[in-house]
């Protein structure tokens, strides 16, 4: 598994097309790819764009996304993750927003333990991090 972080419209999709040429197709936002979207893709890599959307839906559904991520992770080893840096900054007044942003945090933690890969892109430049 890869991942990619960066700010807000930093070229992070992009740079994770162009270099590992990727086809739009295969990238997801704002929700995990089905088992049936993902066997319709077999053979292809997958991209996760937008986690930190992702993680924002599946907590006001109720969900577990630190469980379903990590499952789906195991289930897709060769999966690329991007996400917007959300932790920086003033520190929301709204409870949901800081249980939202505390909870990103611990799950791209989690991630970063277990990536090939980690990589924050800044004005569309790579700086690789692991």
């Amino acid at each position: 598994m890869k991942l990619i972080i960066g700010g807000y419209a930093q070229g992070k999709l992009d740079y994770v097309i162009k270099k590992y040429n990727i086809d739009e197709k295969n990238v997801f936002d704002y929700e995990l790819p089905t088992k049936e979207e993902l066997e319709s893709r077999s053979g292809s890599k997958i991209v996760i764009n937008t986690l930190h959307r992702i993680i924002k839906k599946r907590i006001k559904e109720g969900g577990r996304p630190e469980e379903e991520i990590a499952s789906f992770v195991k289930k897709n080893p060769d999966c690329i993750i991007i996400c917007d840096e959300i932790g920086n900054g003033i520190v929301p007044m709204d409870p949901f927003e800081r249980v939202y942003r505390e909870r990103t945090g611990r799950i791209l933690i989690s991630l970063a333990e277990n990536a090939e890969e980690v990589e924050r892109i800044i004005c569309g430049i790579p700086q690789k991090i692991k």
